[in-house]
């Protein structure tokens, strides 16, 4: 017992663990904002047309599947990043690679919410689960190699 009654973890262990976490989200925000504006650039502005945009084909192929893998990218590059032995704890690593893609979507629901139908916020979400799981299973595959 310390000398106030918590048995939490060493100050310096709780700070080194909250860098560990910021280095992490600073990756995913970087690999996220870098990856989106490769697909603004290259998806939206010569592939993303009005003909192609108008089936639930071309959304999903042109809109879902790169978001995705931009979520993807973000969560494992974060994933990748959190460091020993921090990545040991199951909660804090799962914070480190999915905090920067659910508060980007949290935000760009927020900002988009008038716009948005029933379509686009089922797909969106389920686009941010299906590049979490993705991003944070080929962090785990790396490192059972």
């Amino acid at each position: 017992m310390t000398r106030y009654g918590y048995q939490g973890a060493h100050p310096e262990r709780r700070g080194a663990a909250l860098l560990a976490l910021v280095r992490a989200w600073a990756i995913g925000l970087v690999v996220l904002l870098f990856s989106e504006y490769l697909q603004a650039a290259l998806v939206y502005e010569h592939l993303a047309t009005g003909p192609r945009m108008e089936s639930f084909g071309g959304r999903l192929l042109l809109i879902h599947l790169p978001n995705a893998v931009c979520i993807a990218l973000a969560a494992w590059a974060a994933a990748r990043i959190h460091r020993e032995p921090f990545r040991e704890s199951l909660p804090g690593h799962l914070t480190a690679a999915f905090a920067v893609p659910v508060v980007a979507q949290a935000i760009n629901m927020a900002v988009q919410w008038r716009e948005l139908a029933a379509e686009g916020v089922l797909l969106s979400n389920a686009v941010l689960v299906v590049g979490c799981v993705a991003g944070y299973t080929a962090d785990r595959l790396q490192d059972e190699t």
